[in-house]
């Protein structure tokens, strides 16, 4: 983890926030029930514009793949996403995205045309459908490739996409504008969803024991029943940051031996801030609540050292 820019004038800022910016929002370990707080939403206004900004993907038609079963719009490549919908007979069907740096993607595709975010910046990437035949056997219905060049290097880590879905009619988006009210920065409005999420959702074990393979997270349904998986925390998180014009990595892959996900953030004249971060004064140091929360601290710091043990594989 490092950082760079500072003035004196900044830290001092960070410092007198309190700064304990959790950005890792997944608790695999335990539960959060007995380590909950009270978070109060607080009142008094902010000079930062809280209004909610949702932007809205578009298969606008201009450059596609298409036949009579499958579409796949890429006339906004170059704001981080494409479209793609599924309209033919077979009941199991795979999409798959290849990036430049080699990073396959795999989601199940329907017939609802679903954004789906392009994580590996600019280059060649590679598009391919697969219809089940038996088992887990698939056959190739379509591949293709196409060139990206970015316009807005941030475009899918605002946008919504399949696992971050929101729009400005969910709950959360609302609440998020109540939690950004009272923010000066950014990272005011970070530390208020954090707590927020701490103190009212707790971690299902139930679900996770049982949560199969293509869940998708329903930002209101976790908000609704108070209960969520990693996934769920990570995109109730990375939905109202994204509305709030914060660009927001779901980052999905392991801590330790473990399957996980997690976000980071981009803060403005620091970069992407990944996991979760204390400052000291002095330092900046990597966390992470979930082993926090269970783990004495001489213990927690040789498993988190310098977040060798975090890897990600998946960004969306």
């Amino acid at each position: 983890m490092f950082f760079h820019n500072f003035t004196t004038d900044k830290l001092n800022h960070l410092k007198k926030i309190l700064l304990f910016l959790v950005l890792t929002v997944a608790f695999l370990l335990c539960g959060c029930g007995s380590q909950k707080k009270s978070f109060e939403i607080p009142t008094e206004k902010g000079s930062r514009d809280c209004t909610p900004v949702c932007l809205v993907p578009e298969a606008t038609g201009e450059t596609c793949f298409s036949d009579t079963s499958y579409l796949i719009d890429i006339s906004n490549v170059s704001q981080g996403y494409l479209m793609a919908s599924y309209t033919g007979s077979c009941e199991k069907v795979k999409f798959q995205i290849t990036g430049p740096d080699q990073t396959t993607y795999t989601y199940n595709l329907t017939d609802e045309l679903n954004t789906f975010p392009l994580s590996s910046h600019n280059g060649t990437y590679t598009v391919g459908i697969y219809e089940n035949i038996q088992g887990k056997q698939y056959a190739t219905l379509m591949s293709e490739s196409f060139d990206v060049i970015l316009e807005n290097e941030f475009g899918a880590y605002l946008y919504p996409n399949q696992y971050v879905n929101f729009t400005e009619n969910n709950e959360a988006i609302s609440l998020g504008k109540q939690l950004a009210y009272s923010a000066n920065t950014d990272l005011d409005v970070v530390s208020n969803v954090y707590n927020y999420l701490i103190c009212n959702v707790t971690y299902d074990e139930a679900k996770a024991e049982s949560v199969q393979s293509g869940y998708l997270p329903l930002i209101d349904e976790t908000l609704q029943t108070g209960t969520g998986i990693c996934l769920d925390y990570a995109a109730v998180m990375t939905s109202i940051l994204r509305s709030q014009r914060i660009p927001t990595h779901l980052e999905v892959g392991y801590a330790g031996t473990v399957y996980h996900a997690w976000i980071s953030t981009y803060i403005e004249d620091v970069g992407w801030v990944n996991g979760i971060i204390q400052f000291d004064g002095t330092d900046w140091e990597l966390m992470d609540p979930t082993f926090g929360a269970s783990t004495g601290s001489k213990k927690l710091k040789k498993f988190i050292g310098d977040g060798d043990n975090y890897t990600v594989k998946y960004i969306y």
